[in-house]
């Protein structure tokens, strides 16, 4: 379904200011996780305002295509422009006053696979409107 057919789309996932916890994870190595917890305003509707959180990934500026949510299920793509780039899939479970899932990301020129896993609780209304 085309994203602008998802506009007018009802979530159960309610918009406000959301608590994520992501954990990044690195595939055969133990203890190189990362964790970070940060404060997102979650939209009504295309990607919700779910990003990637990772520091210094290249997927934050990359558009979203493939937007799909059915079912309390959102999934989409990350695909960044030019040759050989980073790409991500994402799928997230979506209730009405949290979300979970994951992005796994492939790092383009690396050969490098990643999964930023991410859970996210409502706070309250956003201190102020999101541009997207």
């Amino acid at each position: 379904m085309p994203a602008a057919a998802l506009a007018g789309q009802d979530s159960n996932l309610q918009p406000g200011e959301y608590e994520v916890q992501m954990r990044l994870e690195l595939p055969h190595i133990e203890d190189m996780s990362a964790q970070k917890t940060a404060k997102v305003c979650i939209t009504a509707t295309g990607t919700h305002g779910i990003v990637v959180l990772s520091e210094n990934n290249p997927l934050i500026r990359c558009p979203a295509s493939n937007i799909k949510e059915s079912g309390g299920e959102l999934t989409f793509d990350l695909i960044c422009e030019g040759h050989n780039q980073a790409v991500a899939s994402a799928k997230f479970e979506l209730f009405r006053e949290r979300f979970a899932g994951a992005f796994d990301m492939k790092m383009g020129g690396k050969n490098m696979t990643m999964t930023e896993r991410q859970s996210g609780k409502r706070l309250g209304d956003c201190a102020s409107q999101p541009h997207s």
